[in-house]
């Protein structure tokens, strides 16, 4: 940590469209449980993209500046006591860790029930009013930090966060081998999701998308790709199977979530993922109904980092293939733009702090 520093870069949500970087006070010295967090790398996230737009997600308003962000990698600078880490070993200093957002309170019913994912008392990075990892420091609980080992790189390191959410959506649909499945959105979680359904034995597996540089990144992970611009999804999958056994919605929901209704077989399984613009869910209640479809909302995860870190330490997933743009925390405005216009073949953009740590 830099002796005498009292300020330190952010990017600050202000209203819709309006992200300012600043310079914000300097975080505390950490409390017991505590760390402070030196940012490396971040990923820029779907729902990023919501609260840039809107300055809100679902029905929670930025009501005052807010650093955003939540998919990151850091190295630990300073420690307040006993400082456990999420494998409940002591963290040191100069540890790399990949950072879960979440806060749960670990008190309430759900937490007690083990479902810390829906803690009625959940605090989340980069969700009003709790600031999040576009910067250049920041302290979070040593409890939600993971050690990378050196086989991962740091960009891989930010995507254990999505990656948590994948895998926690297979773990929602509950897929067995030989399943078949369609995912709805080849973006980042898109695919994420199609690689841990491989791993899971499904087969086949199809995903919509309409940006063909998106289906070619799924063919290449062994899926059957389908432009949602010019083919009729419901048909081709119906050409191949009676309806899949489960579907997964990973796009912008809207249109989609019909589409993962229409494409899924009777007695099936819709996991909905995506977050849509106007925060509702369309869904046509007698397919639905007549087809005794099981709907699962997929919120987070729970208990995946270790998970995730194993399958990436074993390159069991391909990460890097996801990553095609990295761009300084100086330019996080172009990193958003770029992103929400999907420009030069985006998939995944990497926000990296200049910092001797990211060499990889």
């Amino acid at each position: 940590m830099e002796s005498g520093k009292n300020t330190m870069l952010a990017a600050r949500i202000h209203k819709p469209r309006d992200m300012r970087l600043e310079q914000v006070s300097f975080p505390p010295h950490p409390k017991r449980g505590e760390v402070l967090i030196k940012v490396v790398a971040s990923g820029i996230c779907g729902s990023d993209l919501h609260i840039f737009k809107y300055a809100r997600i679902g029905d929670t308003v930025v009501e005052s500046p807010l650093i955003i962000g939540h998919e990151f990698v850091g190295i630990v600078e300073d420690l307040g006591e006993e400082p456990f880490d999420g494998n409940h070993d002591l963290l040191k200093r100069g540890a790399r860790v990949a950072v879960d957002p979440a806060r749960p309170c670990g008190w309430c019913e759900m937490c007690q029930k083990g479902n810390p994912n829906l803690c009625l008392n959940l605090q989340f990075c980069g969700n009003y009013p709790c600031d999040g990892c576009f910067c250049e420091y920041m302290i979070v609980p040593s409890r939600c930090c993971f050690p990378v080992p050196p086989e991962i790189t740091d960009e891989e390191a930010v995507l254990l966060e999505p990656l948590g959410v994948a895998i926690h959506a297979i773990d929602l649909a509950n897929i067995k081998i030989g399943d078949s499945v369609a995912i709805l959105g080849a973006g980042p979680i898109g695919l994420l999701i199609l690689q841990i359904a491989k791993l899971s034995g499904a087969d086949p597996i199809f995903i919509s998308d309409k940006f063909n540089w998106r289906l070619s990144a799924a063919a290449e992970f062994g899926a059957v790709p389908i432009n949602c611009d010019s083919e009729d999804v419901k048909k081709v999958i119906m050409r191949e199977t009676k309806g899949v056994d489960v579907s997964i919605e990973a796009a912008w929901g809207e249109e989609s979530t019909n589409q993962a209704v229409d494409v899924v077989c009777n007695g099936g399984q819709v996991v909905l993922v995506g977050i849509p613009d106007d925060d509702k869910l369309l869904m046509r209640h007698s397919t639905a109904r007549r087809k005794g479809l099981t709907i699962l909302m997929c919120r987070r995860m729970k208990h995946t980092y270790p998970r995730a870190i194993n399958l990436t330490k074993k390159s069991l997933v391909n990460l890097k293939k996801l990553i095609t743009h990295k761009l300084p925390l100086s330019k996080i405005n172009e990193a958003f733009s770029l992103n929400l216009n999907y420009g030069d073949n985006v998939i995944k953009v990497i926000v990296q702090n200049q910092t001797e740590n990211n060499k990889n």
